[in-house]
């Protein structure tokens, strides 16, 4: 199986390429390239090996609820003119990613384990357990981090604030997010998963603001089995999850954060398979329909004639 991990197009009318962590986005005259490499990442670090079909899942499950979701707010995607890209308008985006959690797990769930009771301002009813239901979503906003950097915790206030977005603007974006995370719910209750979690970006085009970037994929989301949630939690046992945590736990029982000093375990094999198929799961699941495997003899070439032929249209 081969996996995509860099790519080096140059395409007509190109002016710019940036190479985000797992994404690899061209900028022509009018439009955005926006390319799901099988880069992973974890702990805001790239990891060393690609994972074959994991950007063509992910570029697939963002287009279906992009498509899913149009009548809840305008978004950036164009068209889909090879399975690992996307072609949309240039949006600007906001300096902010909008992250709403509809059960405490992941990484609140570890700070709400070492005594935090408020989360982006947010503040947390006492006595909680490990994957236990909120009583209402709630939104936990983080800054968008440049290259190198983590993504650091922000409030709602601090964000208004800070000038980031501004009250009026916020207030749309907390909008959309919620109906949004309310139609990924429904989607998912509908093939037996629970959405835990997920993050949107948003920027602007011509003056409205659009949803941008992936939406409702395992690298952005988690998802829980709806059908033993119940049995689980009661039992305090560990809920089985379709999203990209079991990553990073396997990271972390093998002794790495993302920390300074600490070193990527070795991804064998056998490791690099298993999470493709984990990926293949979550696509089937969440979609209801077969994964069907792209051609991946050549998968520069195919993807860079059909995107020119996209362009040239």
């Amino acid at each position: 199986m081969k996996a995509l991990t860099t790519t080096n197009f140059n395409f007509p009318k190109q002016t710019d390429v940036y190479h985000g962590k797992v994404r690899d986005v061209y900028f022509t005259d009018d439009k955005l390239v926006m390319i799901a490499t099988d880069r992973i990442s974890a702990f805001d670090v790239i990891l060393p090996q690609g994972i074959p079909f994991k950007g063509q899942i992910l570029n697939q499950i963002a287009a279906k609820f992009l498509d899913a979701t149009a009548d809840i707010c305008p978004n950036w995607k164009l068209a889909t003119p090879d399975p690992m890209v996307t072609v949309g308008v240039k949006c600007k985006g906001f300096p902010v990613e909008m992250i709403v959690r509809g059960y405490l797990c992941g990484s609140a769930w570890r700070a709400y384990k070492s005594g935090v009771r408020e989360i982006c301002g947010v503040k947390l009813p006492e006595g909680m357990r490990e994957n236990e239901k909120f009583p209402t979503p709630i939104i936990t906003p983080t800054t968008k981090a440049e290259i190198g950097e983590h993504d650091a915790d922000i409030s709602k206030e601090e964000i208004i604030a800070q000038g980031l977005v501004s009250a009026e603007e916020y207030a749309v974006l907390e909008k959309y997010t919620l109906a949004l995370f309310e139609r990924g719910t429904q989607i998912a209750a509908q093939r037996g998963l629970i959405l835990v979690d997920t993050k949107y970006e948003f920027g602007t085009y011509n003056g409205t603001i659009y949803l941008m970037d992936e939406i409702h994929t395992p690298d952005s989301s988690r998802y829980f089995y709806a059908e033993k949630y119940k049995e689980n939690f009661a039992n305090n046992e560990p809920q089985k999850q379709l999203s990209k945590e079991f990553v990073r736990e396997w990271l972390m029982s093998n002794g790495f954060q993302g920390k300074e000093g600490q070193q990527v375990p070795e991804m064998t094999d056998e490791i690099v398979e298993g999470i493709s198929a984990r990926y293949i799961e979550l696509y089937e699941q969440i979609t209801g329909e077969r994964f069907e495997k792209a051609v991946t003899e050549n998968i520069e070439a195919r993807i860079e004639n059909n995107i020119i032929e996209y362009l040239n249209k």
